[in-house]
């Protein structure tokens, strides 16, 4: 994040505000540097991992910080998941230490039962049983800049497509980002006057990097979200002056749902760069969003493994509906049907990216799901479109596979394994169906085992059961019942025929 270097130009100015506490570059910097001693120290060493659970908070970014400069390679971890769910992550990255915000002590407390490789465990905002003080810590060492840094990293996991979830590795760094080009004409950063909006978690990818390591790269500071509230939203872009934040498009439409005389009172005049992806937008509801904060809104499709369409708001109102033009020239994607060949312009086919020569995304310990990715040296994230004859991307759906929710991914298959469990349960089909607000919500699809009746009782404590046993994100927000669900001679569940019956219904 080059804070090392904004620390010395501008040691007083602001880098970091959040309900949490605040930052000036030179006290991160300074805090970081305790932080990446303290963890060579205790004999963490170049390639070794560090898993965090933590929110919006200075604290968030100290860590990153450190990681990155005592070449240690950090797992971000969603603090929505239970703490068997955190308790995976954090045993497979083979994270040797556990930092937990006080908030989520008890998830925490269970996730270290279950990650024994995690020697070490630090608590954040308060006391955690088990687990030492972050701040006592810091205390005891020196924050000058280290003599020796060595570059580290970050692993994001997906949700899992078959189960558990799997982290995006890169056994190197990729020689620059596939959307560097357009988002750095685009934002056109000025350190003395510019403010981004953290909006998302930021153990998500894009807010992690484009909304805070993307400014912060450039000496741009950085107000931080603990949860995001739309009113709350146009109050902080106006206190701050804020003129970068990235959003997911359930953000613009709660946004849009606000009365008149809310969305009036506020000045937004400082927005000067509004960038969105992660799901797909409806149209109606990004002209209005033009229509309202002007040609600020910028949007790109991209994921964790790779990717980079990208398109601004003139470009998109005469192209409603696409996702954009590849990134930079020397990217390559191709289209491919049913039959393994590329389709003519116009036609719909699955979206394959070219992989970068140095830095190849694979999923960490997982050669066969890495495998199912790639095609040649083309990968994809199953997302399904056309290309028109300008080469604008229009996303058309995706594999029926994955659920988008508030620009969060849902694999199906962690639901149905938890409903399997249910003695109701005779088989389910777990899949997306339209929602005006989210995008999609999931939806369940349940043939009731022999002796089970298909009732509204029954349905709410199927809903119940997935809630003790997965994030409540996940869960399905309804049950519907099928006799008999569609399938293959081979037995296999056609999920896509589940979803378009209950479309048609």
């Amino acid at each position: 994040m080059g804070l090392a270097i904004h620390a010395r130009n501008a040691p007083e100015r602001m880098a970091i505000v959040s309900p949490s506490g605040s930052r000036s570059w030179g006290q991160l910097n300074t805090r970081s540097n305790q932080l990446a001693r303290a963890l060579r120290a205790r004999e963490l060493a170049p390639g070794d991992a560090v898993a965090l659970v933590c929110s919006n908070r200075p604290e968030f970014i100290e860590v990153y910080a450190a990681a990155l400069r005592a070449g240690l390679r950090l797992t971000p971890i969603n603090w929505h998941l239970t703490g068997a769910e955190i308790g995976y992550i954090v045993d497979d990255c083979e994270a040797k230490v556990l930092f937990a915000d006080a908030r989520f002590a008890d998830s925490c407390v269970d996730a270290a039962s279950r990650a024994h490789g995690a020697i070490h465990r630090l608590s954040i905002g308060g006391a955690i049983p088990g687990f030492e003080s972050y701040d006592a810590l810091l205390e005891c060492e020196d924050g000058a800049d280290l003599e020796d840094p060595v570059l580290g990293g970050s692993m994001l996991y997906t949700s899992g497509t078959t189960g558990h979830p799997k982290g995006v590795y890169r056994r190197q760094a990729p020689r620059s980002g596939s959307l560097n080009a357009p988002l750095v004409a685009s934002a056109a950063f000025d350190p003395s006057r510019d403010v981004a909006l953290v909006t998302g978690p930021l153990y998500h990818a894009a807010p992690l990097a484009i909304n805070l390591a993307f400014p912060m790269g450039f000496g741009v500071g950085c107000v931080l979200m603990e949860g995001w509230d739309a009113e709350e939203t146009l109050r902080l872009i106006e206190t701050h002056g804020v003129t970068h934040t990235h959003v997911v498009p359930t953000m613009f439409h709660r946004m849009l749902q606000l009365a008149p005389e809310m969305r009036e009172r506020h000045d937004l005049r400082s927005l000067r760069w509004v960038v969105h992806g992660a799901a797909p937008c409806p149209v109606h509801v990004k002209r209005a969003i033009i229509d309202w904060l002007g040609p600020v809104v910028y949007e790109y499709y991209a994921a964790t493994e790779g990717g980079g369409f990208w398109i601004d708001s003139e470009e998109w109102l005469r192209k409603p509906g696409s996702v954009g033009r590849l990134a930079e020239e020397r990217m390559t994607v191709r289209l491919v049907g049913d039959d393994g060949e590329d389709v003519p312009v116009g036609q719909v086919g699955t979206v394959y990216f070219k992989a970068p020569e140095v830095g190849r995304f694979e999923y960490f310990k997982a050669p066969g799901k890495t495998a199912s990715a790639y095609r040649g040296d083309f990968f994809t994230m199953g997302d399904l479109g056309r290309l028109d004859e300008d080469g604008y991307l229009f996303l058309t759906g995706r594999s029926a596979e994955l659920i988008i929710s508030g620009g969060v991914n849902i694999y199906p298959a962690e639901v149905d394994a938890i409903l399997l469990q249910h003695p109701a349960v005779g088989d389910v089909a777990t899949v997306g169906v339209p929602n005006d607000e989210w995008g999609e919500e999931v939806l369940a699809v349940v043939e009731p085992s022999s002796g089970h009746e298909p009732t509204e009782a029954l349905a709410d404590e199927l809903i119940e059961f997935c809630r003790k046993h997965l994030a409540r994100y996940k869960c399905p927000r309804r049950i519907s019942f099928d006799a008999a669900l569609p399938r293959l001679d081979s037995g296999k569940i056609q999920r896509a025929k589940v979803r378009d019956r209950h479309l048609e219904s």
